[in-house]
């Protein structure tokens, strides 16, 4: 089966030539332990089965500053697409946003909350972001969303409502509370189905805390994948800030999807991720 990950980092050695800034102040604890270059990702990857991936900013090294994954992907056109951190709250956010597609990114993510950032923010719906979400319709990106679930749940429905044509992946599916209750994490999701222009990404943060689920996993499951349907739904391993290496989450990922019909395992692993991100192709 073909495999893309939608959802891993890279830090370069080159302090000089890629200094640290981290969003909120400080790098993340995985960041400053193990960090990966571009060029360790491509081996993890070939070790993994992995085709081709995305590399999602690491916003905890680098904050705004792209380079680094632009750079990477210029380097493997054949195995990577970068996805890089945007500010819509900049002034000058919408022509900002299409120079940095010209520019090299296939897309961009707005960290709302994170190990940095532990309050969640509500910036991403405020007015002032308007124009960035309306650009990002007009250039027909797919826009990632780091955020949790219940703090901003409202906010989170007020942009998909207004801003229906814009194609969102909710990272890490929002981070549900699946210890508690697989199947009323699995609802507050299911929920969210309603708006069609919603994606979700499935990473190792809710893959563990289904596999401790066990069969009660099928409680979370079952009503998120016939609500939205595997062809919303991408896998990403989240490597490295995940402490597994690439293999493993590989298997983790499988061993708790494999029920599932083969078509939907084939979307998950990798045709939904096209479609979010042609460049794929």
């Amino acid at each position: 089966m073909n495999v893309i990950d939608t959802h891993c980092h890279v830090i370069s050695q080159d302090l000089a030539r890629y200094p640290r800034a981290p969003l909120g102040g400080k790098q993340s604890v995985w960041a400053q332990s193990r960090p990966v270059s571009a060029e360790g990702m491509a081996a993890r990857m070939d070790e993994a089965g992995v085709a081709r991936a995305v590399l999602v900013q690491a916003t905890t090294a680098y904050g705004y500053d792209n380079s680094y994954v632009v750079d990477s992907t210029r380097q493997r056109p054949g195995r990577f697409v970068a996805v890089g951190t945007f500010d819509p709250l900049r002034p000058d956010a919408a022509s900002a946003l299409a120079a940095a597609i010209d520019g090299g990114l296939a897309g961009v993510r707005l960290f709302t909350s994170g190990s940095t950032v532990p309050v969640q923010g509500e910036w991403f719906a405020a007015p002032e972001t308007y124009a960035f979400w309306e650009k990002a319709g007009e250039l027909d990106v797919t826009i990632c969303l780091q955020m949790r679930l219940g703090p901003a749940t409202k906010q989170l429905r007020e942009v998909l409502e207004r801003f229906s044509g814009v194609r969102v992946l909710l990272d890490h599916l929002g981070y549900p509370d699946i210890a508690a209750s697989p199947s009323a994490a699995g609802k507050e999701v299911a929920d969210l189905a309603r708006h069609a222009n919603l994606h979700l990404k499935l990473t190792h943060r809710n893959l563990e805390r289904l596999s401790e689920a066990g069969k009660e996993a099928a409680g979370f499951l079952e009503p998120v994948i016939e609500a939205f349907g595997a062809g919303r739904i991408a896998w990403g391993s989240n490597c490295p800030a995940a402490e597994q290496t690439l293999p493993e989450l590989v298997r983790l990922a499988e061993e708790v999807l494999a029920d599932l019909p083969e078509g939907a395992r084939e979307e998950i692993f990798a045709g939904t991720a096209r479609r979010l991100y042609p460049g794929l192709e």
